[in-house]
């Protein structure tokens, strides 16, 4: 049950966020649709990935981080309230992330060689409309974008 101002604005913020997830997701579904057809998004709450592939047997996770044109910084989570998570746990071949402008497509093994490479910082924060702590890198745009597909 929610009680208090800031969890009812926490409760807004999280499911108006989820909403434009779910338009981003199915943009990037059309996208793939163009040349798989048989593309199609996972129903329910599963972590590893949005869409599934079948013709070529992969997953496919969309991301947005909108205020990164703001703060010049993309937001890789790893762990949410002291479990692994996101980058973590993805079965994905690929993550999309939406940052307000455009779909950056990147390989998944290309986002872990990036973090290998450059060895961003990984901070704690309670992001817009979560009450738990999460960790994440905050990765340059510039830097993560030269391991885009």
């Amino acid at each position: 049950m929610i009680t208090s101002n800031t969890e009812t604005k926490n409760y807004n913020s999280f499911h108006e966020d989820l909403k434009k997830g779910k338009v981003y997701e199915k943009e990037v579904l059309c996208m793939i649709q163009k040349k798989y057809p048989k593309s199609h998004e996972i129903k329910g709450y599963f972590k590893e990935y949005d869409i599934f592939v079948p013709e070529k047997g992969f997953g496919v996770e969309v991301k947005s981080d909108q205020k990164s044109k703001y703060t010049g910084n993309i937001v890789i989570e790893i762990e949410f309230d002291g479990k692994a998570s996101a980058l973590s746990t993805t079965k994905a071949k690929y993550w999309v992330i939406y940052d307000g402008d455009n779909y950056n497509w990147f390989l998944v093994d290309n986002i872990h060689k990036c973090i290998s490479e450059n060895n961003p910082r990984a901070v704690s924060f309670i992001g817009n409309g979560d009450t738990k702590s999460k960790r994440a890198y905050l990765i340059q745009k510039n830097t993560l974008y030269k391991y885009k597909e």
